[in-house]
C-alpha cells in the first residue's frame, strides 16, 4: 500500500501518541499495519500494547462541546461546516485551514490534542483531527454529515450566537476584496446558502445570491454582501468581544472602513 502524498513520518507519530487506532491511520496514511509500525520503531516510539491492539488511549477532546451553544462553538460550527469533514466510516472530523493559529484556537476552545497532518490531496493544507464518536454524533443531529457539502442545511442558530457563527463561516469560505468592496461565501448547497442570505437581509445588508456552474454541470452558489460602507456594517456586528482576537486578513480588510 503507498503512502498517500503529504503524509510525513512525523505525521503519523502525532496520530499514533494522540490515541489513534491503527485501522482508523490506515485510512488516513495509506500504509499498512506494518509499514505504520515500521515508521514507530525507525522514530524509537514506544509502542502501546492495548493501543496496537485495537484499543486506543483516549484521545483529549471536550465532547460536549457541541452540546451547548455558546459562541465559541457558534464560530467552530462555522467554520467546520466550510472547511470540515466528517468521516464517514471512522469516528473522526477533521479540519483544514491555511492559517495554523485559527486551527489552535479550535483545538483550544474543544479542549482538544493538537494533532495535526497534511491532507493527502493538497499536501500544504494543515489539518486538525478530532477522535470522537460522541462529536460526529452530535454534529449529525446539527445537519452535518459525511458528503455534507451540497446538502449541509442552514443549522438553527440561537439569534445571539448568530454573528460569531457567520464570522466562523466567513472564515473558512468567504472571500473579501482587498479594497473592501464586496465580499462573498461560496457553497455547493442552496439550503445554505438561502440561509445566509436571510441572516444578512435580516442585518440590512445589501445581499443577494448568484448561480455558477462547474465542468460536471454541479451548482456553486455565491452569497455576496456589497457596498463599501455595508462591509463594515458587517464586520461590526460579526467581529466583536464575542471571540477571542486572531489574525485574519478578511476582517482587516472589511474592517478597513470603520473609521472613515
Amino acid at each position: 500500500m503507498p503512502r498517500k502524498p503529504g503524509v510525513t513520518d512525523e505525521n503519523i507519530i502525532q496520530m499514533y501518541k494522540s490515541g489513534m487506532k491503527f485501522k482508523e491511520m490506515i485510512a488516513i496514511i495509506g500504509l499498512s499495519d506494518r509499514a505504520i509500525r515500521n515508521v514507530l520503531y525507525k522514530h524509537g516510539v514506544e509502542m502501546n500494547r492495548e493501543q496496537s491492539s485495537g484499543q486506543p488511549r483516549k484521545h483529549k477532546v471536550n465532547e460536549d462541546f457541541f452540546k451547548v451553544w455558546t459562541h465559541e462553538m457558534a464560530w467552530v460550527l462555522g467554520l467546520f461546516i466550510t472547511d470540515g469533514c466528517v468521516h464517514k466510516q471512522l469516528n473522526s472530523i477533521t479540519i483544514s485551514q491555511k492559517n495554523e493559529d485559527i486551527l489552535r484556537l479550535i483545538a483550544n476552545y474543544m479542549q482538544a490534542d493538537y494533532v495535526l497532518a497534511l491532507t493527502y490531496k493538497t499536501r500544504s493544507t494543515p489539518t486538525l483531527i478530532i477522535n470522537s464518536k460522541e462529536i460526529k454524533s452530535d454534529l449529525e443531529k446539527l445537519g452535518i454529515n459525511a458528503n455534507k457539502s451540497l446538502t449541509v442545511p442552514f443549522p438553527s442558530v440561537p439569534h445571539e450566537f448568530l454573528p460569531s457563527f457567520i464570522a466562523g463561516v466567513v472564515e473558512g469560505d468567504g472571500w473579501v476584496q482587498k479594497r473592501g468592496y464586496v465580499m462573498n461565501i461560496t457553497t455547493g448547497s442552496i439550503q445554505f446558502a438561502e440561509g445566509l442570505l436571510s441572516v444578512f437581509q435580516t442585518w440590512n445588508l445589501r445581499s443577494e445570491i448568484t448561480t455558477e456552474f462547474t465542468q460536471a454541470g454541479n451548482p456553486i452558489y455565491r452569497v455576496w454582501v456589497k457596498g463599501k460602507f455595508t462591509l463594515p456594517e458587517l464586520a461590526k456586528i460579526i467581529y466583536n468581544d464575542s471571540i477571542k482576537p486572531y489574525d485574519s486578513y478578511k476582517k482587516d480588510s472589511m474592517s478597513q472602513r470603520l473609521t472613515d
